[in-house]
């Protein structure tokens, strides 16, 4: 399985990032084709104490390279991308993973 998952930075308004994400970017980001399933984590805390380092980690899971390749490469993900950089970008760390 091939993964891709992006860590969050809190933003200045949480609650206007929050409706943007859940309204505008996840319905882009669930058109993405050969995507088996998206999670989005919020982050609630440290066991370290303090404030957290991230705000929402999130996965996209794909079933292997080549259908992640092929749909990093698709119009949808572009869009999603695009959408993604109009309120996200300096907040947003974006990491392939291979599950183990």
């Amino acid at each position: 399985m091939t993964k891709l998952i992006a860590l969050y930075k809190k933003p200045d308004d949480p609650e206007a990032f929050l409706k943007h994400y859940r309204e505008i970017h996840i319905p882009l980001v669930a058109k993405t084709p050969g995507l088996q399933e998206a999670t989005v984590n919020l982050v609630k805390g440290s066991p370290m104490g303090g404030d957290p380092e991230f705000f929402i980690i999130a996965e996209m899971r794909f079933p292997d390279r080549e259908t992640f390749d092929t749909a990093m490469a698709s119009p949808e993900n572009r869009a999603a991308g695009k959408d993604l950089m109009s309120f996200a970008k300096g907040l947003v760390t974006l990491l392939v993973a291979e599950e183990d």
